[in-house]
């Protein structure tokens, strides 16, 4: 079995999403008021339904390469079983969801068809 590609710093810009379900929603919720309470980050809404590519709940968090060597690790640290998809921000969102994505946890299946 292919293992998913971790995250590496050679893009200007990022998403992470961090994904969960019913069962998973309160370790996520506490992940986002600690990524709220320790970074100075661009944080999304918490959001109890797929939407997009993103086939499970998630949120997300936009960051920069200045950023990525504080935060990536943190990241993986504290994300306990969540699944988490570091993605490219270069304005072609196929790319960015396919050549460009990494992973902390398990990968999660996309649904790439509205790119």
């Amino acid at each position: 079995m292919n293992q998913p590609q971790k995250p590496i710093n050679v893009h200007r810009a990022y998403h992470a999403h961090i994904y969960f379900n019913q069962d998973t929603l309160a370790l996520a919720t506490e992940l986002h008021h600690k990524i709220q309470s320790q970074f100075d980050l661009r944080l999304g809404s918490i959001i109890t339904q797929p939407i997009g590519p993103h086939t499970q709940w998630s949120f997300q968090v936009l960051f920069a390469r200045e950023d990525f060597e504080r935060f990536i690790p943190w990241l993986d640290e504290n994300r306990d079983s969540l699944s988490i998809l570091v993605h490219a921000d270069t304005g072609n969102d196929l790319d960015d969801h396919t050549l460009y994505a990494y992973w902390l946890g398990d990968e999660v299946k996309l649904d790439l068809r509205g790119f």
